[in-house]
């Protein structure tokens, strides 16, 4: 019964410290982001190399997609050159708190809550979308995936998600493409035009996610 007890009282101080060791995390990564904001820090920036599309909003994304993404672009399972220079220069606990610091930014800037369902698609989307079983993982109102190592996507960028959907697809290309089994599996039957008309609903819908401006040059 001690022993339970003690388990008990353990868990709850550790229950109690992870939310200070989270704001610990996004302050350090406030210090940190000056690589970032350049691109992800004004609003419709548009990415020119190596393909054109506007950068991804990530103020509000989940830290833990976003340590996914970068370690990924640090092995090189994602292929874009300025973002492995960026992961490569950060540790672990680096990117921990980078992600950790632009997940607390898109709470720290008022929005209406993200509905639970969302605006039906049409027809010949919503047939795409059950056939790539998107629902599955991202959530019905694709802002809730299932495992926080997924991304939140309603309402991200509709360009860049198309980008990224065809990257997963690019194989033999030094500058893009996307080592993913999963999403490569999913996106395999669909041609581009298809994946578009995936990217555009997406895209249109409420989302957490914002781009928070900020300036270049900071104290």
């Amino acid at each position: 019964m001690k022993k339970l007890l003690s388990l008990t009282i353990a868990l709850a101080a550790t229950a109690g410290l992870a939310p200070h060791a989270q704001a610990q995390q996004a302050q350090n990564g406030k210090k940190m982001v000056d690589m970032c904001i350049g691109c992800h820090g004004i609003p419709g920036y548009q990415a020119s190399f190596p393909q054109v599309y506007k950068v991804p909003m990530i103020a509000g994304q989940n830290a833990k997609y976003i340590v996914s993404a970068l370690t990924a672009y640090k092995k090189g399972d994602r292929k874009h050159p300025t973002m492995r220079a960026i992961a490569d220069s950060l540790t672990d606990a680096d990117m921990a708190d980078v992600a950790a610091f632009y997940e607390q930014q898109g709470k720290d800037v008022a929005s209406p809550a993200v509905p639970e369902s969302v605006a039906a698609a049409p027809a010949a989307v919503a047939e795409l979308l059950t056939k790539g079983n998107c629902v599955s993982c991202h959530g019905a109102n694709f802002n809730k995936p299932i495992d926080a190592s997924y991304p939140k996507i309603s309402g991200q960028k509709s360009d860049y998600l198309f980008a990224a959907l065809k990257a997963y697809q690019t194989q033999n290309n030094p500058l893009v493409g996307r080592n993913n089994a999963i999403m490569a599996g999913m996106v395999k039957p669909f041609s581009h035009a298809e994946l578009k008309r995936i990217a555009d609903y997406i895209g249109s819908l409420p989302s957490d996610l914002k781009t928070v401006e900020q300036a270049h040059f900071r104290p």
